[in-house]
């Protein structure tokens, strides 16, 4: 059976009509322990952690739990706080290159495995944090 990444959604932001993999996995407490332990990593990460504001990794610890769960079916509570998500936008003042988005997925994937999911849940969540890396990457420079 293929797994269905498509979210059907009440309106716009609202909660997901069916189970939705931010359920399967767990909701919030699945998520937030990804993020937290993702963050571990970027906070003794030489390249990473410059790109965080210095007394804010809880803030972006939020916002990247809130965007997750939202992407995967969870509360729309990202978008009712900080509007569209526009990740490439909101990137753009940090030079993600090629390494940068290494690194991010060297964290992530560490936190991913913490996680235990099942084969095919680990497959839907990389491939997802994988693809969304790689489009990150706006520069080229070193």
């Amino acid at each position: 059976m293929t797994e269905n990444p498509v979210t059907i959604r009440m309106g716009e932001g609202g909660e997901a009509v069916g189970v939705s993999f931010w359920a399967r996995v767990g909701g919030r407490p699945t998520f937030e322990r990804l993020v937290r332990q993702f963050y571990v990593g970027v906070a003794a990460d030489p390249v990473l952690r410059p790109m965080y504001p210095e007394d804010d990794l809880e803030g972006a610890i939020q916002r990247l739990t809130g965007f997750l769960e939202q992407y995967w079916g969870g509360p729309g509570t990202y978008s009712e706080q900080r509007g569209h998500p526009r990740l490439r936008m909101r990137h753009n003042p940090f030079k993600v290159n090629p390494d940068a988005r290494d690194r991010w997925l060297l964290h992530m994937r560490a936190a991913v495995d913490t996680l235990a999911l099942s084969p095919l849940d680990d497959a839907t969540l990389w491939d997802y944090l994988d693809r969304a890396a790689h489009a990150m990457v706006n520069t080229f420079d070193e």
